[in-house]
């Protein structure tokens, strides 16, 4: 039988862990796309240079586990002389992780966007930059808000990596009560329902835009 007491009992220490998932969750959405457009339009350009390290960065960032990202910025800094807490670390792996997924993502918005659009506004005296900025990203993003919104998903749970550099998140916290009370099922039970009510509604947001997008379309 349950133990609800484990809840009100610990209910502090869960929404510090909730709070904790949250906020790098949203840190970490925040810089993955400011790190995955930048790729998407490197993968996109016509300099070789730039094009060749788009693919190489997509290719050997997806096909390594987000644990070890996690671990080299866990652990790399102190070659360099410094060092950075578990929560830092784990939100820049988290970003960096999840923008190779979110590169690939807007580069296949880019695509679909009419070719001719890009041609129009390069004749009209606007530089490459100048167009990807103000023609082609606005639309891109529109059609790729409904993968954008699976990787936040995605994004969410493997935000519980961070318990294993004491990232201070849901997870974290979680492990702690479970030692404590011996009520190992109870507790994370708990913590199932806390990542329903992060991921829930974002499911549900996505799935209403990909709707709007098909009647649009």
């Amino acid at each position: 039988m349950m133990d609800f007491s484990i809840l009100t009992r610990y209910f502090g220490l869960y929404m510090e862990g909730f709070y904790g998932t949250l906020l790098s969750s949203v840190l970490a959405l925040i810089g993955s796309f400011l790190i995955g457009a930048v790729v998407a339009v490197f993968r996109m350009t016509s300099v070789k240079g730039l094009r060749w390290f788009g693919a190489v960065y997509v290719e050997f960032i997806r096909n390594i586990p987000l644990l070890l990202v996690v671990y080299i910025f866990y652990y790399g800094p102190s070659a360099l002389g410094f060092t950075l807490d578990g929560f830092k670390a784990g939100t820049i792996g988290l970003a960096v992780y999840t923008s190779a997924f979110i590169a690939e993502a807007i580069r296949a918005g880019i695509m679909a966007v009419p070719k001719g659009q890009m041609e129009a506004a390069r004749s009209s005296g606007l530089s490459y930059i100048q167009t990807m900025l103000h023609i082609i990203l606005p639309q891109a993003i529109k059609l790729v808000i409904p993968p954008l919104g699976n990787q936040f998903i995605n994004l969410i749970k493997n935000s519980s990596v961070l318990t294993l550099v004491a990232g201070l998140d849901l997870m974290y916290f979680a492990d702690g009560i479970s030692t404590e009370t011996y009520r190992t099922f109870d507790t994370y039970i708990f913590v199932a329902v806390l990542y329903l009510v992060l991921t829930l509604p974002l499911s549900y947001g996505v799935r209403i835009w990909e709707r709007r997008l098909q009647r649009k379309y």
